[in-house]
């Protein structure tokens, strides 16, 4: 269960990373509200996962899963650059993020 905290934890941590562009600064109230509800929750699920995971682990792999997916999604709904040294960094940080949970 640890582990399915911390990988939700880190798709939560993408949700909110992209809300704070939608939110423009916190000047658009319901895009605002979504994307601090979605940082309280990331944190909350990260703590319930460093219960059990060790901390180094834990915060790499939810802020590998959050890098990752936050620059995915930037690609895919953003139009964000889709150069292949982008997407070969993406691969890198998602190999260290599998490398971690099962060195771990």
């Amino acid at each position: 269960m640890p582990w399915f905290f911390l990988i939700l934890a880190g798709l939560l941590e993408v949700g909110w990373a992209i809300g704070l562009k939608y939110s423009a600064g916190f000047t658009k109230p319901a895009a605002s509200i979504a994307t601090v509800l979605g940082m309280i929750a990331s944190f909350f699920l990260l703590a319930q996962a460093l219960k059990t995971i060790p901390v180094g682990t834990g915060y790499a792999v939810w802020t590998g899963i959050g890098a990752a997916g936050t620059a995915i999604v930037g690609m895919w709904l953003l139009g964000e650059p889709r150069d292949v040294g982008r997407i070969l960094c993406v691969g890198m940080i998602l190999t260290g993020v599998l490398g971690l949970k099962y060195l771990a």
